[in-house]
């Protein structure tokens, strides 16, 4: 097989592989399934998917779809070729705007899609949680449907026209078709005219239809995917009195690409929104008062009607991302009701508004009822959406785990539903998860579970199994929006009957006879237990770490918080900053999921005394840039950088550290040396022909420019008295972290911050302390960087108080304190305590102008345009918001956030030769082009020392630190 793979792999004009690497990165999605598969493949054309169907018809083999791979319910996992389409099918081929239809490739994101819709003032309406990251393929797969379904439908119901290629790699187009079109196609002897004719003969005869129209889903469920969507093709003109014309689209929609491989689909679009909406978020004290509400409140015309419980909210506490989206929040409600309705004109929204308040508060047990507009709804809305991820965000082995999460029944049954439901669960001593779609009669129902354990997993078919029973009862479908996939696809034939699945069947073997498309995906299915993602009643590795993990009972625990829901693959346009080099690649092993994926298989598997000592681990952090940015942007807060810096460490402890990362973890001691002798140093490193020599010497990429070192430094001015540290009128009192790069590299910088917090009444207070660590931790030297934070951690715990913060110049220095610190210190309690009054600059400044202890008057008021670059620690750990209210304090400045992700930088990574294009790439996603947009008056302001070197480097223009602009204008 091994040279049949590669046969295959050179006919292709996309990527293909067959490593043990890459097939660990797909081996899972977003659901507790893992399966190896044979093989990845990326295609770049049609022609290269034809030639993988025809290599898994000889071959025996199969192809397994996968988008974004955000699946709950294992559609992408599987034992045959992966075949991703996420990276080159992304292609909006042509919009006819009169129509209102758009066509387009399956790898397109939806967020992507409607940012490209909207000059036009149309929108793709389909709303998953997902929608910066899911693909229109996946959602066509799934037929997803989202926050928006009760306004604007489901993913089938915009599909008019599908590329599809056939089981035998022939290609078919599928569209709406009348009497007579149908009859043409049934005359073509191709397998395309067979799928029209047999599937006709198939459904025609009444007892067939009468069978589905009795043991289907009600009709008025929309949310309705068990199964194949045949009760859809029998309600057309072919099979019945209805005007409506075939299309086989409606089947292929939902059928999580078993029937068919789709090229291309062109969709229905909708007009944008009305302009004015607002949100009434109903608080309740229970869960049974909420959903009683939903019958009366969905008799208004809503365009949301979402639901979060306690165990949702509770989980946004302390999310990182998420606590300042609780704002609406009133006491401790066991149960909000969102409820959006929107207008064209203000005055009608508001009376709007007050009908649903009237509603509210006439007809149901709602105790608040905040009403929320303009980005407040976003907000809002944004926190439910997190649901899915803060719930693998759970401590411990215990997870809300989807199983039953996607049942949909009818809004009258929806109360009594839901009562049964939850005395299902407390039978099992289980308390449910309760979140999502109450509008849509779909509630994401999750039983907290350890499929580590084997009794759990028995429980894990148990109650699937008995609330299978229950929907059947009340003629719901038990796979609303997220298909069956290998999760549910074993109790279809239960939830429709034996016919009904035996039609499945035969629909099945009329379009795959050999079942190369996902097999065992809604028929023929494997027990729901099997291929878990983790193997029952395993022993449990013993993982020792230098880092201390014990706040996620381990570094592994702490790295299978990634439920692989995927939030690292969404787009530049989508913001945010993860993950920089997944958007420079597009490959699945630069994005935090993929890595974690791989952490995970090799730290469970590995048969190594030293489990990190793998070089596919090494491959896949290569090109984690260590931003921190999804410690804070993933919903389940995998932090990356902590578990890249304690897979350094522990590879190079058994490989060795190399010289270029001796020089870069020891830079500051080099800087110190250097200085000495700065201008023999700035000469050296100035000239062509020594800094060629330098930098190839280093394994520095040739197109860097290196820093030059001050005269004298931070430090030395201060003791010699140059720099004046105390006020003439005292405001207050702070202590200076001096760190590395401040004291040798941007010593104008620490001067200009010293005379701004001279001038504004602070006295700066300085101590002789460690450099920070962060050049020892971004290159795994933790024995030292260990020594440094312990260190710093003594000399400052017993001087800094609320009184007397310690404030930082450069983000990666400081937060440490913050950070790193509390996995590094022997006292994490102290370490603990010293973080609460750490703080960076520009946190510490905006909350003395919310004290009134500085004011606007203080500055010149000459005119300034200014954009600011936020470092991805701050935007991680703090807030760029910090810095913006910061530079707005002088009357007229006009301050503006470049919306850009990490500048590419991030330490030594940009200097590094091999990482030198893909850093720039990175720069050139946002950042650089926004700097070279800007007039030329415009101050660029960044507060890292990595960025401003690195927008010198990529737009040739200077950047400044926020407080030397500060400085430059105080009155003095």
């Amino acid at each position: 097989m091994k040279e049949k793979l590669l046969h295959l792999s050179q006919q292709l004009q996309g990527e293909f592989y067959a490593n043990q690497l890459v097939k660990s990165l797909y081996a899972t999605d977003a659901s507790v399934y893992r399966e190896l598969p044979l093989a990845v493949a990326l295609p770049k054309t049609v022609k290269d998917i034809q030639l993988l169907i025809q290599f898994c018809v000889e071959n025996n083999t199969s192809l397994i779809p996968r988008a974004a791979g955000t699946s709950l319910a294992g559609q992408c996992v599987g034992d045959g070729i992966v075949v991703d389409i996420s990276k080159y099918f992304t292609k909006i081929i042509q919009l006819k705007e009169e129509e209102k239809t758009v066509r387009l490739q399956p790898g397109v994101i939806r967020d992507d899609l409607n940012r490209y819709l909207k000059p036009y003032n149309l929108f793709f309406g389909p709303n998953t949680s997902t929608s910066n990251r899911c693909m229109i393929g996946g959602m066509t797969g799934n037929n997803s449907s989202g926050t928006t379904s009760i306004k604007y439908g489901v993913t089938r119901d915009k599909i008019l026209e599908m590329k599809c290629l056939l089981s035998d790699g022939s290609e078919a187009t599928f569209k709406a078709l009348t009497a007579e079109e149908f009859q043409q196609k049934c005359r073509l002897s191709t397998l395309e005219g067979k799928i029209y004719r047999e599937l006709y003969e198939l459904l025609k005869p009444k007892e067939i239809q009468e069978e589905i129209h009795q043991k289907f889903p009600k009709g008025d469920i929309h949310r309705r995917n068990t199964g194949y969507a045949i009760d859809e093709i029998i309600t057309t003109e072919i099979f019945s009195e209805n005007t409506q014309k075939l299309n086989i689209c409606k089947l292929l929609a939902g059928s999580e690409g078993t029937l068919a491989f789709t090229t291309e689909l062109t969709l229905q679009l909708d007009d944008l929104p009305p302009k004015y909406s607002a949100l009434i978020a109903a608080h309740f004290h229970s869960i049974e008062d909420c959903l009683a509400a939903v019958a009366p409140v969905m008799k208004h015309s809503l365009f949301t009607c979402e639901m979060m419980d306690k165990t949702i909210l509770d989980c946004t506490k302390s999310n990182l991302k998420y606590k300042e989206n609780r704002f609406f929040i009133e006491k401790d409600p066991q149960a909000i009701l969102m409820l959006e309705v929107r207008d064209h004109h203000e005055k009608d929204l508001e009376i709007q508004l007050n009908s649903l308040l009237d509603e509210l508060t006439e007809h149901t047990n709602s105790y608040a009822q905040p009403i929320l507009k303009g980005e407040h709804i976003e907000m809002a809305i944004e926190l439910r959406k997190a649901g899915l991820g803060l719930l693998g965000n759970m401590d411990g082995d215990e997870k809300a785990v989807a199983c039953i999460e996607d049942t949909a029944v009818s809004i009258p049954n929806l109360a009594n539903y839901i009562n049964e439901f939850t005395a299902i669960m407390k039978s099992y001593g289980q308390r449910a998860v309760y979140y999502a779609h109450a509008g849509a009669g779909e509630l994401h129902l999750r039983p907290i579970l350890n499929l580590k354990v084997g009794k759990d997993v028995k429980l894990f078919k148990q109650i699937t199994h008995d609330v299978a029973r229950l929907v059947k009862k009340y003629k719901g479908s038990l796979s609303g929006e997220h298909g069956d996939g290998r999760l549910r696809a074993e109790f279809i034939q239960e939830m429709v009957g034996e016919k009904n699945y035996q039609l499945f069947i035969q629909v099945k073997k009329l379009f795959d006879p050999q079942e190369i498309f996902n097999p065992g995906k809604i028929v023929f299915a494997a027990p729901m237990e099997t291929s878990l993602r983790y193997v029952p009643d395993r022993k449990e590795p013993e993982i020792k770490t230098i880092q201390d993990f014990s706040d996620t009972n381990g570094i592994l625990r702490a790295i299978e918080k990634c439920n692989g829901t995927g939030d690292c693959r969404k787009s530049i346009e989508a913001g945010g900053t993860m993950c920089p080099s997944y958007r420079a690649t597009k490959n699945e092993k630069d994005t935090t999921r993929g890595r974690a994926n791989v952490l995970r298989e090799f730290l469970t598997q590995s048969e190594k005394p030293n489990q990190f000592n793998h070089e596919e681990i090494k491959e896949v952090l290569d090109l984690c840039l260590s931003c921190k940015g999804c410690k804070s942007e993933c919903p389940s807060n995998v932090d990356m950088a902590s578990y890249k810096a304690e897979f350094l460490y522990q590879y190079q402890k058994e490989n060795g550290f190399s010289f270029r990362n001796k020089l870069f973890a020891h830079n500051n001691k080099a800087n110190q040396l250097g200085a000495k002798f700065s201008g023999i140093t700035n000469t050296l490193f100035a000239n062509s022909i020594s800094s060629g020599l330098l930098k190839k010497m280093m394994g520095v990429a040739p197109q860097r420019s290196l820093p030059k070192v001050s005269k004298k430094s931070l430090r030395e001015l201060i003791t010699s008295g140059e720099l004046s540290v105390r006020p003439n009128k005292k405001t207050g009192s702070v202590y200076l972290f001096i760190d590395e790069f401040t004291n040798l590299l941007d010593t104008t910088i620490g001067i200009d911050t010293i005379e701004l917090l001279v001038g504004l009444g602070y006295e700066v207070k300085s101590i002789d302390h460690e450099e920070s660590g962060r050049s020892y931790i971004s290159k795994g030297f933790l024995e030292e960087a260990k020594v440094l934070a312990n260190k710093n951690i003594q000399v400052f715990k017993d001087l800094i108080s609320e009184e007397i913060p310690l404030i930082g110049i450069e983000p990666s220095a400081i937060l440490s304190f913050r950070d790193e610190y509390l996995r590094l210190a022997e006292n994490r309690q102290e370490a603990s305590s010293l973080a609460k009054n750490v703080f960076l600059i520009e946190e510490f400044l905006s909350a003395e102008i919310k004290k009134g202890t500085i004011s606007s008057t203080q500055f010149s008021k000459e005119k300034k345009t200014i954009k600011i670059h936020g470092h991805c620690h701050q935007k991680a750990m703090s807030n760029v918001k910090h810095t913006f209210d910061l530079l707005n304090l002088p009357e007229n400045f006009e301050v503006t956030i470049i919306p850009s992700g990490c500048c590419g930088m991030a330490g030594s990574f940009g200097y590094e030769k091999e990482h030198y294009e893909i850093s720039m790439q990175i720069g050139e996603q946002t950042l650089f082009p926004a700097i070279r947009k800007a007039n030329p008056e415009t101050i660029i302001v960044a507060n890292g020392t990595s960025c401003r070197h690195q927008i010198k480097d990529g737009t040739q223009k200077n950047a400044h630190h926020p407080v030397s602009i500060l400085n430059k204008f105080l009155l003095k």
